[in-house]
This record gives C-alpha cells, sequence and structure tokens, in this order.
C-alpha cells in the first residue's frame, strides 16, 4: 500500500489531479469498459458520483471501497440509516488524505469542485431522497474547455455522473463535516464561524463561487508564506530554525508602519513570526537590523489597541502596544490609514492569537510535537482569516472570530476549548502515524489514527515546514480532525459554549428592558434627559473617526468657517 501511495503521489506532482482521469484521442471500447462506474444501489446519484471519483483518485474500485468501510467500521452496516452518509463520508476523507499530499492542491480548480460535491453529496446521500437522473446531456459537456474545470467531474459515459448546478448550495453541517478534513481550508473549533463568515450575505447558505473564491484567496495566502523566506524583506531577520514568517506590512512606502518609542516615531515594517514581532525602521534606502519583540516567553507581555499621534499625542486611535519585562517602556505600532483602524485591529487579533497560543503552551506544559501542532492551528487560522480579508473584506470578531486562541479566551467558558484541546493533543503518538500503525485491525487504533497532528502535517505537505523536522509522515493514512460518524469533542463544546453565551446574553438583555423599578426607574428617567447629550457625543465620536471621511471633512470646514467668521467679525 505504501509504495501504491508513493507512485500515486509522485503522479500527482508532476501532472494535475485532472491528468488522472482525462484521456486524450479517442477511447476503445475495452476503455470504456474499464472507465465505466458501478453505481452504489443505497446511494444518490451525487453521492455515487463522488464516490467513483474517490475511487479513481485512490485507484481502488468503488466495490473495494465499499467493502473496505463495511469491513474496517463494521457498525455501520447496510440497516443503518447512516450507512449512506458514512460510507460518503469515509471515501471522501481517504481520498482528501491522499489529494492533500499535493503541495498545490489548493490551486486545482478539479479539486475544489469535488470538495464542494462531496459537500452537496453529504447533504443527499440516501437514494430514497432523490430520484436516480435519467441520462442527460452530459455527454455534451465532454468537449468543454478543460480550462472552465467542468470536464473532470462532470461529464463521462454513464449516466451516475451528474453535472452539480451551480445554484446549488450548501448548509452548516455539510460544510462542518467536509472542511475541516482539509487542516488547511477549516478547523474544527472555528468551522461554523468561517461558514458564517463566508455566508453573511446569503442567508446561511453557501455557493460554490464564494467557496472558490475563498479557496483561491487562501491559496494566495499559502503562496505568499511559502516565498517569504526567499524575499529580501527575510534579509534582516535572524530567524530561528522553524520560525516562519506569517505575515509583514509596511512594505509599500505609501502604508508604513511607524514605531513610537517615547516621543519619537519612525516608519519601518513589520513582521509576524510564530515566534515573534519584528521591527526594521526605513534608513536612507535601506532597512536598519530588525528588532525582536519576543511572544513566546513568558516575559508579561500585553497587547492591546491604544492611541497615538505626533509627539505623543493621544490623537488616533490606529497603533498596536507591546508591552513586556524587556522593555523600558511600552512601544506602540502605528498603523496610518485615512478611513477606519482596520490595519490595527488585523495586527492586534493575530499578534494576540500567537502570544495566547504560546500561554496555551507553557499553562499545559505541552512537548516538542505537541507544541508544533498547537502553533501550526495558530499559524493556519491566521492564513484563514488574511484570505477572508483579502476576498470579502470581512473582519470577523467578537464569538466570530476564526482564530483558536482567542476564540478561546473571548468566549465565556473558553477555558473547556483549551482544555479539550490539550487532553487531544496529549495523545498524539507519533509512532502510532507510521506504517505499522496502519495495518491494525482494530476499530479503535483506527480511531485513534484521526488523533494526529493534522495542522502540523498540513505546513509540511505545503512546504512551510521541511519533510525532516518532524517524523515523516509519508507512510501514515490518516492525517485529519475528524472522524466518520463521530462529531469533534472540541466541535460539540465550542457548540455549546455558544449556545450558552448566547442564552445568557439573551437573558440580560431581557433584565436590563425590565429593570424599570427603584433606583433603576431614576436611571431610566436621567438616561432619557441626558439622550440629546449622548448623541451629540456619539456623532462629534463618528465624526472624529473619520468613518465617513466626507462627512468628517464637511464638519471640520463648517466648524473651521464658523471660527474664521467670528474671528472677522471681532476684528471688524
Amino acid at each position: 500500500m505504501e509504495n501504491r501511495f508513493g507512485r500515486l503521489e509522485n503522479l500527482m506532482r508532476q501532472k494535475s489531479l485532472k491528468s488522472i482521469f482525462l484521456r486524450s484521442g479517442k477511447k476503445s471500447a475495452q476503455d470504456i469498459a474499464e472507465a465505466s462506474p458501478r453505481t452504489i444501489p443505497q446511494l444518490s446519484s451525487i453521492a455515487n458520483s463522488v464516490i467513483y471519483r474517490c475511487s479513481k483518485i485512490l485507484s481502488i474500485p468503488t466495490e473495494e471501497l465499499q467493502h473496505r468501510f463495511e469491513t474496517e467500521l463494521s457498525e455501520h452496516d447496510e440497516q443503518s440509516p447512516t450507512y449512506a452518509r458514512n460510507l460518503l463520508e469515509f471515501c471522501s476523507y481517504q481520498a482528501l488524505d491522499v489529494v492533500t499530499r499535493c503541495p498545490d492542491y489548493l490551486s486545482d480548480k478539479e479539486i475544489r469542485r469535488l470538495t464542494f460535491d462531496m459537500m452537496l453529496a453529504w447533504e443527499d446521500p440516501d437514494v430514497k431522497r432523490e430520484p436516480l437522473q435519467k441520462e442527460s446531456a452530459s455527454c455534451d459537456n465532454q468537449e468543454v474547455d478543460d480550462e472552465e474545470g467542468w470536464s473532470l467531474f462532470y461529464s463521462n459515459s454513464t449516466s451516475m455522473a451528474v453535472q452539480v448546478d451551480d445554484k446549488k448550495t450548501v448548509g452548516p453541517e455539510a460544510f462542518a463535516r467536509i472542511a475541516p478534513a482539509c487542516a488547511v481550508v477549516a478547523d474544527v473549533i472555528t468551522v461554523q464561524n468561517l461558514f458564517d463568515a463566508l455566508t453573511s450575505s446569503s442567508g446561511g447558505l453557501l455557493h460554490f463561487l464564494i467557496y472558490d473564491k475563498y479557496l483561491g484567496s487562501l491559496n494566495k495566502v499559502i503562496k505568499t508564506a511559502k516565498n517569504a523566506p526567499g524575499m529580501p524583506l527575510a534579509s534582516n531577520l535572524q530567524l530561528a530554525e522553524g520560525e516562519i514568517i506569517v505575515d509583514v506590512d509596511g512594505i509599500v512606502p505609501t502604508q508604513p508602519v511607524l514605531q513610537h518609542i517615547g516621543i519619537s516615531a519612525w516608519p519601518g515594517r513589520l513582521t509576524l513570526t510564530n515566534y515573534a514581532l519584528y521591527f526594521e525602521s526605513l534608513g536612507v534606502g535601506l532597512y536598519n537590523k530588525a528588532v525582536r519583540y519576543d511572544l513566546e516567553t513568558d516575559l508579561k507581555q500585553v497587547l492591546k489597541a491604544e492611541l497615538t499621534g505626533p509627539l505623543g499625542a493621544r490623537l488616533f486611535d490606529k497603533a498596536l502596544m507591546y508591552k513586556s519585562s524587556s522593555v523600558t517602556e511600552p512601544i506602540l505600532f502605528e498603523f496610518p490609514e485615512f478611513k477606519g483602524n482596520s490595519r490595527r485591529d488585523y495586527w492586534l487579533e493575530i499578534s494576540l492569537e500567537i502570544l495566547h497560543a504560546h500561554k496555551f503552551i507553557r499553562r499545559y506544559n505541552l512537548k516538542e510535537s505537541e507544541q508544533a501542532e498547537a502553533l501550526a492551528k495558530a499559524m493556519l487560522g491566521i492564513f484563514r482569516y488574511r484570505a477572508l480579508r483579502d476576498a470579502f473584506h470581512i473582519f470577523p470578531s467578537h464569538y466570530k472570530t476564526l482564530l483558536v486562541y482567542n476564540l478561546a479566551e473571548k468566549l465565556p467558558g473558553g477555558d473547556r476549548i483549551l482544555e479539550i484541546l490539550s487532553s487531544q493533543l496529549e495523545q498524539l503518538n507519533v509512532s502510532m502515524l507510521q506504517h505499522d500503525a496502519i495495518k491494525r485491525s482494530s476499530n479503535d487504533a483506527k480511531r485513534k489514527s484521526s488523533l494526529s497532528p493534522a495542522s502540523l502535517y498540513a505546513l509540511i505537505r505545503l512546504g512551510l515546514l521541511p519533510k525532516g523536522a518532524y517524523p515523516d509522515e509519508d507512510a501514515m493514512f490518516l492525517v485529519r480532525d475528524v472522524c466518520v460518524g463521530e462529531i469533534n469533542p472540541l466541535e460539540l463544546a465550542v457548540k455549546k459554549l455558544g449556545y450558552d453565551t448566547g442564552r445568557a446574553e439573551a437573558a440580560k438583555a431581557t433584565v436590563d428592558q425590565v429593570k424599570v423599578d427603584g433606583i433603576d426607574t431614576n436611571i431610566a428617567v436621567m438616561k432619557q434627559l441626558l439622550f440629546p447629550v449622548v448623541e451629540s457625543a456619539k456623532r462629534l465620536q463618528f465624526l472624529a473617526s473619520w468613518d465617513d471621511p466626507f462627512k468628517s471633512t464637511m464638519f471640520l470646514v463648517l466648524i473651521c468657517f464658523t471660527i474664521v467668521r467670528y474671528i472677522w467679525k471681532g476684528l471688524v
């Protein structure tokens, strides 16, 4: 089996996944017979289509895949009401385990379409729910341009393959079951928040165009991170082994980062790695040696939003403050922008995520491989956050954050999430990821193999970490955070905490509305009397924040005109 997957991986690296399926020239009768899939009677047409494509990726006939599922997970028999869905999950997860071995799988449009079809099939897996579709004009699509990504998965010689309607959408449950199988795409802890962000403008239903745009943006972010070590920006940084550049700001001359120390300020660029912040001040055409601000060691670090301005004036809410026992006075990083403070908010969130990740590592005394997995979760979360920001200009916050450790810090009772995560990390046994562990036949052993450092190996497979830095995973088959027919305890904990938080906030809002007795009545009266003053203050604060530059400019012009007119009248 190991040799088979090794050959498949080499093939995928030499050619795209499309080349596994497509054939040039005319097909003989024997070729057509060999390519014809055998449908599984219990499954719907779209589920059969997905499983057939999975069998092509795995080089295993569909009937053998079904047999493996029934053998390895014998509790899911054909009489089970979830048989079709669990079989679909089994085949999809195994195919994705192989697909994700290719470093550039995010750039393959066929793989993006396949993962979306897996979600569609998950929502409609059973033949009882969908009448079998008769053979339609699928053959007409065989000659569609390959660049459009249609000919591979939606055109073949059988009635089983169906063409998926672009108007079809995916719900949250299907997304939560398929997306985390690719650790880069989603995390079980924040998968619901990611879905909410992607569907914020579509009523809670995910369209393929949105999903595809997200994966395209995520692919660009990953490529930028992979190329960062070879770019000039890394020349001044003394990075340690295993230290990865997560993001850089201040490269564009018109958008520098200003470092404030006392009343002095200097432009430069700011770099975040998985261990520290680096600032390089701009000299005469060159950047000076980088100054390192540690996020790993326990130095009583504080990161928070702060006001800043020229000569130490507190005017603009656009700065990030770093304070620790290693610096004599707080360091301010200002992110100038004409409208709002989104740059600062983004950098505050991602810097806090790395800081909280190291606090989590120290708190639970994690070992080397466990530390690497914990940091990998933080980095992948930042990549997803950045991809969402770049593609849709969405900035998730509060309980909707895409950052694992920030969510645990912000969500009331978030310690429970960290406890479950630490217990799962403690169960990581690298020796179980080797080939001999896969040979075990017990269901328990196969389930435990899913407790793997999925985020860490995702970074390795993407080329962000060298393979030699950690035990080789080539012989391992299961690298994911989801298991067939089961829900990860982390996902259950997040849902429960989110539900409890929503109920608590709703109850508090109800209490606030009815509290008008005794002294609360006086407070209510005072609020009504001061309402005009409060509203005026809010409007002034809105104008001062420059969230609407036109209104702020007009207000400033009006004030200046009034002052000049008053002074002129006094002089006359």
